[in-house]
C-alpha cells in the first residue's frame, strides 16, 4: 500500500517546512488518517500505541486551524486545551508545539503539578493560544480564577486510558463541562476501557474512529528476554548487567517510588551513576534528570510506571524490568520506550518467584512465552550467576532470530527507514 506524503494531507507550506527541517520524511498511520479529519473540523477518537506520532497528529493541524482563525487574545483565556496525564508528557507535547509552530508564532504554555505556580500564572495572564496542562493543577489555577476555559476552540485529551489508571477522568470531566459546547474534541488513547468509552461519549460529537492499534501488542524489533531470579539476588544481576557496554541507554523500572530509590541507592555505592524519576520527586529535578538523559550526559534512568508513557527518547537500548507491573499493559509501555523510529531494541524483565503470577498475565497479553536466560526456575542463586549475564545484553540479528509462533511478524505497516514525527 503506498503511503501518502505529508504534502498529500493539506497541510500547509509553512508547516511541510518545518517538518522537512525536522527531517519528518513520512508520516505515520495515525497521522495519514487523522490529520485531514482535523483539518476539516472533525471530532476525532483516536485509538493507537505511545510512539506512533500522535503528538503530530493532533499538533500540526491543529496550529494550521489557529492560524486560520487569528484572534486577539483576553487576559486568562486559552484557545487551545491539550490534557496530559503526566508532567513529562506534557513538557513533550508542548516542546513538540513549540518546533512545529515556530512559523506562526504562537503564545503557548504548559501547566503542571510539583512546582511553584507563580511562572505559569505570568504565563497566561494575558492569555494563551495553545494551553497544555495536567488536570490536577489546571483545576487549582480554574477555581481560583486564574485561568478560563470558556473560549477553547479545541479540546484534546491525550492518553486517556492513562488519566484513568492515575484516577484523573473526575477531574477530566469536570474540565469538559467547564468548556463551550461548540468546540472540537479530540480524544486518544491506546486501550478503550469502559470508563474511557463512556468519557468518548461524553465529549465527542460525531467523531471519526481511527484505529491503529497493531495485531501485535508488542513491537516486533524488541527482543524480549527473561532472568528468573530471587528478589534478594536481583540487585546483584542488575550491577553484573550494567557492567556492559553494550547497555548504552537504559530505562531500569520498579512498581513503586520507595523500590526506584533503593535501586538508584545501590547502583550509586556500585560505581554506576544513576537518576531516578517519579511522583514524589520536584518536577525541575524529573526535568533535570530527562534532560540529561536525552541528551546522553546520563546513560540510566530508573522509573516508576507514571513516567513510563512520558519518556520519549530516541537511542534507548535497553529496557530492564527490575519489578515486573501488576499492571500487564504497563508491560507493554514500559518496553515500548526501547526500539522507536525503527531502532531495534532489548526488554530484559526479572522475575522473582512471587511475580510468577504477574508473568503469566503478560504472556497472555502480549501473546508469546519471553524468551528465558538460563534454566528455571532461578538464574541466579545467592549472588553467582549461573551464566555469564553480559552475553544476555547483546542483540541477536534481526534476520537471525527465531519466529515464536505466536508472537508473528510485523504488523504496524510503519515505515521503519524513516524517522517518526513525535
Amino acid at each position: 500500500m503506498t503511503v501518502p506524503a505529508f504534502s498529500n494531507l493539506g497541510l500547509s507550506e509553512a508547516l511541510l517546512r518545518v517538518l522537512e527541517t525536522e527531517n519528518y520524511t513520512q508520516p505515520t498511520p495515525i497521522q495519514t488518517q487523522t490529520i485531514p479529519l482535523i483539518l476539516q473540523g472533525r471530532d476525532v477518537l483516536g485509538i493507537a500505541q505511545t510512539g506512533t506520532g500522535k503528538t503530530a497528529a493532533f499538533g500540526l493541524p491543529l496550529l494550521q486551524r489557529l492560524a486560520a482563525d487569528r484572534k486577539k487574545l483576553e487576559p486568562k483565556v486559552a484557545r487551545v486545551l491539550i490534557l496530559a496525564p503526566t508532567r513529562e508528557l506534557a513538557v513533550q507535547i508542548g516542546d513538540s508545539l513549540k518546533t512545529y509552530g515556530k512559523p506562526y508564532g504562537f503564545k503557548q504554555a504548559v501547566i503542571l503539578g510539583g512546582v511553584s505556580q507563580h511562572a505559569q500564572i505570568h504565563a497566561t495572564k494575558a492569555g494563551v493560544d495553545i494551553l497544555v496542562a495536567t488536570p490536577g493543577r489546571l483545576l487549582d489555577l480554574v477555581s481560583q480564577k486564574l485561568i478560563r476555559l470558556d473560549q477553547v476552540s479545541i479540546l484534546v485529551v491525550d492518553e486517556a486510558d492513562r488519566m484513568l489508571d492515575m484516577g484523573f477522568i473526575r477531574d477530566v470531566r469536570r474540565i469538559v463541562q467547564a468548556l463551550p459546547r461548540q468546540r472540537q474534541s479530540l480524544l486518544f488513547s491506546a486501550t478503550m476501557p469502559e470508563d474511557v468509552v463512556h468519557l468518548a461519549h461524553e465529549m465527542l460529537h460525531q467523531p471519526v474512529r481511527v484505529d491503529v492499534a497493531p495485531p501485535t501488542v508488542t513491537a516486533d524489533r524488541i527482543e524480549q528476554r527473561l532472568f528468573h531470579v530471587s528478589q534478594q539476588d536481583k540487585r546483584k544481576l542488575l550491577v553484573d548487567l550494567l557492567h556492559d557496554p553494550a547497555l548504552a541507554r537504559v530505562i531500569v523500572f520498579t512498581r513503586t517510588k520507595h523500590g526506584a530509590n533503593k535501586v538508584v541507592e545501590h547502583l550509586d555505592k556500585s560505581g554506576i551513576p544513576a537518576d531516578a524519576i517519579h511522583g514524589n520527586k520536584s518536577q525541575n529535578a524529573r526535568q533535570r534528570a530527562m534532560e540529561n538523559f536525552r541528551s546522553g550526559r546520563a546513560r540510566l534512568l530508573v522509573a516508576t510506571d507514571i513516567a513510563a508513557r512520558g519518556i520519549d527518547v530516541d537511542g534507548i537500548t535497553h529496557v530492564v524490568n527490575f519489578e515486573l507491573p501488576n499492571e500487564p499493559e504497563s508491560y507493554v509501555h514500559r518496553i515500548g520506550r526501547t526500539a522507536r523510529a525503527g531502532a531495534e531494541g532489548i526488554a530484559i524483565s526479572f522475575c522473582a518467584p512471587d511475580e510468577r503470577g504477574y508473568l503469566r498475565d503478560i504472556e497472555k497479553l502480549v501473546k508469546r512465552k519471553l524468551t528465558v536466560v538460563g534454566e528455571e526456575p532461578a538464574i541466579v542463586s545467592h549472588g553467582k550467576p549461573a551464566a555469564p549475564v553480559r552475553d544476555y545484553a547483546k542483540k541477536t540479528p534481526f534476520n537471525k532470530r527465531k519466529r515464536n509462533k505466536h508472537g508473528g511478524g510485523n504488523n504496524n505497516h510503519r515505515n521503519n527507514n524513516n524517522r517518526k514525527a513525535a
